[in-house]
């Protein structure tokens, strides 16, 4: 992949193409996530990384289907992180 050290490893998924705006994208989404050990609603991901409501919520429900975010609560849901994603890097590493 080009540029693969500029974005973050939880941004790249493995069921859905990786392209440089998606990868930006997911990049400022899970770098906020990272900061919040408790979550953040989709409202604050919006507001940190200036992105539009729509592009985040694509990006989250993304990020859920290769199980890296968990959401919790309802309707105004909480996204926070899992060890998934990182457990899935691991286990690449391994191998080479």
């Amino acid at each position: 992949m080009l540029f693969e050290g500029a974005y973050h490893p939880k941004a790249f998924l493995s069921m859905t193409r990786n392209v440089r705006p998606g990868l930006v994208a997911r990049t400022r989404v899970v770098r906020v996530l990272e900061k919040k050990e408790k979550g953040a609603s989709t409202k604050t991901v919006v507001q940190k990384t200036a992105l539009t409501y729509a592009s985040v919520l694509h990006h989250l429900h993304l990020l859920e289907d290769e199980n890296i975010v968990a959401r919790k609560g309802k309707r105004s849901y909480m996204w926070m992180l899992t060890g998934a994603g990182q457990q899935r890097l691991m286990n690449l590493n391994v191998g080479e």
